[in-house]
């Protein structure tokens, strides 16, 4: 089993070497790719130093698997390349992820929909994939008919440059080279993405059309504020969801206890409830504060939390990995 890491020197793959050493993810050779100035450098990985690729020696290596995290104009040109040749690619950025002739896979959701002619797999937005995580389950019981989401996110989401920018804040300094176009230390700033003519800005819209593409379910409205916030690490949602069924609260926690990928966190009197804080380095979503909306009937509120760089990015596609490798043992 021969795995690529494309992007193995940034935020989000250096989480997935660690997710796939974690996980302890089969894999027989790694193939680092990264820009072209760290050709040559190398990575370790379980014990072992590995040589960084460039994007073509990775292809003409035909890996099975090659796990993208790049950017979308690096996924655009190069995701094909590598499916040419019969290798199969997840791919974390926004580049297929509303491709109708490409799945969106959240494998707690729709794993089951992959098939061997799948050889570009999007990796849903992070935010997305928590929020649909926490409300899958209770879907299938009561019916989501619409989600109001305010998400509070963390500089991680950006990357290296957004860290720098609030470290360098927060000691004091002016940032050397800002990824915002305002301080995020002791700030808060309601702009994640480029703002469309609509005034959302596209990581709100993604969070629309991904769900309903996901969830596989068109009807299901839904409206985002997306928000970046000086935290390290973890992005936390307020979720305001109405169903279609009346639910009984103790049983919506009874399911939530029992919901794949999920870990309830919900107990005000000890003050437990999720913090991105406790989120990192976890693989669960964090549920908690669940209360009713006592302005309207069959409506749920919940405050749900993640490592982004992990469930939110690195575990979903590591898990995605998973699936086809247990899929082909299937068939063996």
């Amino acid at each position: 089993m021969k795995i690529a890491v494309v992007g193995a020197t940034g935020l989000v793959g250096t989480e997935m070497l660690k997710v796939l050493a974690e996980r302890q993810f089969p894999l027989t050779e790694l193939l680092p790719v990264a820009s072209a100035k760290s050709v040559g450098q190398f990575i370790e990985f379980q014990g072992k130093k590995y040589p960084v690729v460039s994007m073509d020696d990775a292809i003409a290596a035909r890996p099975e698997i090659a796990i993208f995290s790049a950017g979308g104009s690096v996924s655009k040109e190069h995701a094909p390349r590598f499916a040419a040749v019969g290798t199969t690619v997840i791919d974390n950025s926004s580049a297929w992820r509303m491709d109708p002739t490409k799945k969106l896979v959240v494998p707690e959701l729709n794993a089951n929909t992959l098939t061997p002619e799948d050889k570009i797999i999007a990796n849903p937005n992070c935010s997305t994939i928590q929020m649909v995580v926490a409300l899958n389950d209770l879907h299938k019981k009561y019916h989501v008919r619409r989600i109001v989401v305010s998400t509070y996110q963390s500089v991680t989401g950006t990357g290296k440059k957004a860290v720098d920018q609030l470290l360098e804040e927060r000691a004091g300094q002016p940032a050397s080279n800002p990824a915002y176009p305002h301080p995020i230390d002791l700030n808060v700033l309601p702009h994640i993405d480029v703002f469309e003519p609509s005034g959302y800005t596209k990581e709100e819209l993604k969070m629309v059309n991904e769900t309903k593409k996901i969830m596989g379910d068109d009807s299901i409205r839904v409206t985002a504020t997306c928000v970046r916030i000086p935290v390290m690490g973890g992005h936390s949602e307020s979720i305001n969801v109405e169903f279609a069924e009346e639910f009984d609260l103790a049983e919506v926690r009874e399911i939530l206890a029992h919901t794949p990928g999920v870990e309830l966190v919900d107990d005000p009197s000890t003050n437990a409830y999720p913090m991105p804080k406790d989120s990192h380095g976890k693989d669960a979503v964090l549920v908690g504060r669940l209360r009713r909306d006592e302005t309207q009937p069959k409506t749920l509120n919940m405050w749900v939390v993640a490592d982004n760089l992990r469930k939110g990015a690195a575990t979903n596609a590591v898990q995605i990995a998973e699936y086809l490798l247990s899929q082909q043992a299937a068939k063996a």
